[in-house]
């Protein structure tokens, strides 16, 4: 599946501006973004709900850029599950099948294949209201499966969902795609841990253009971007000025990472490190201490989440389970190994993000 330099726009507002990603056969990539980046815009392109102002979407090499959603081999899952209310499991399963006419006996053979696939094929004669919401799912994936299609297409599918349900569906979703090796798909979400936990890449929006693309491991651990680094996990950005030593200065602290950087940056130069909460420790000795007041604590059951004002930077430290933790107020020194941190162009900084 590929998308070239594909645009949409309603009413002279672009909401997708030249996109070019490639999807490789067997692989899910994640659509990750803020609401309005459009990553639902591009997953609807590529089902045919919406008609690019420029360029192309291929599948499986074929110019699909014109033709109909019926004709284009996907399979789709909403989050609002879309389920025919009068019609029981195994008939809404089938539905697609019908729509192709296929035979009746391989409707059968395929409703009870893609309902063993998914864990459905006892609930085949109840209807959607005798369901719970992650049966309602797997039934709308099931639906999906039944046609055999060569991309499968999920937009925020678990968004409906609680917790439980939702770490027990991505479990789902992972096994498909090991029985399932061939089946490409795109799937889109705002929560970086249904990206990071699914998707073999992820290409990250935001204001309607591609900002990043990478593997999970590649954008958390060595971002290219703040907005990468703030979206693609939680990140400290600090503000930082170049030395002429190659360290780097925030208030009186200095700060070395290692591998130092390749690309020499001027003494004086802004620049921002990115460094991760649970890269941060409460440390009095050691490279790289920032020394700050506590503004908050929060208990989060395996680890404290320290908040941190630090020479005007407001900082994120998950630190390991405390007896005692530091109380609001309190000074602490918090470090981080050089290792542990990258340099980005400088950009968004002060506040550390926090997305969960």
């Amino acid at each position: 599946m590929r998308f070239e330099r594909v645009s949409v726009a309603y009413g002279g507002s672009t909401v997708l501006d030249g996109l070019d990603l490639v999807v490789e056969p067997g692989e899910v990539m994640a659509l990750l973004g803020p609401s309005g980046s459009g990553k639902t815009t591009a997953l609807r392109a590529v089902a045919g709900f919406v008609t690019p102002s420029a360029g192309r979407v291929l599948i499986g090499g074929r110019d699909v850029t014109g033709l109909p959603p019926h004709r284009r081999g996907i399979g789709m899952v909403v989050q609002s599950y879309a389920l025919f209310p009068h019609l029981r499991v195994d008939q809404n399963v089938a539905f697609g099948l019908r729509a192709r006419r296929t035979s009746r006996a391989e409707t059968a053979a395929r409703v009870a294949e893609a309902l063993e696939m998914t864990g459905m094929r006892g609930y085949a004669r109840r209807y959607p209201r005798e369901l719970s919401g992650g049966q309602q799912q797997r039934v709308a994936l099931a639906r999906a499966l039944a046609i055999r299609p060569g991309v499968l297409l999920l937009d925020e599918p678990l968004s409906a969902l609680d917790a439980a349900l939702r770490s027990g569906m991505l479990a789902e979703l992972a096994r498909l795609h090991r029985e399932l090796p061939d089946l490409s798909m795109l799937y889109v979400t705002h929560d970086q841990i249904e990206a990071l936990t699914l998707a073999d890449r992820i290409a990250v929006l935001d204001r309607a253009r591609l900002q990043d693309c990478g593997t999970p491991d590649a954008l958390y651990r060595t971002p290219r971007t703040a907005f990468t680094a703030t979206f693609v996990g939680n990140a400290n950005l600090l503000p930082v000025t170049a030395a002429a030593d190659g360290t780097y200065r925030l208030g009186p602290a200095v700060l070395r990472l290692d591998p130092a950087p390749a690309a020499g940056i001027a003494p004086g130069a802004e620049a921002t490190v990115c460094v991760r909460p649970h890269a941060l420790r409460l440390a009095e000795d050691g490279p790289n201490q920032l020394r700050g007041t506590v503004t908050a604590v929060q208990w989060r059951g395996h680890t404290h989440r320290l908040l941190v004002e630090a020479y005007g930077t407001a900082l994120h430290a998950d630190v390991g389970d405390l007896r005692e933790p530091p109380r609001p107020g309190a000074e602490v020194t918090l470090a981080f190994d050089p290792q542990d941190a990258v340099l980005l162009p400088a950009g968004i900084t002060g506040e550390g993000a926090d997305h969960g």
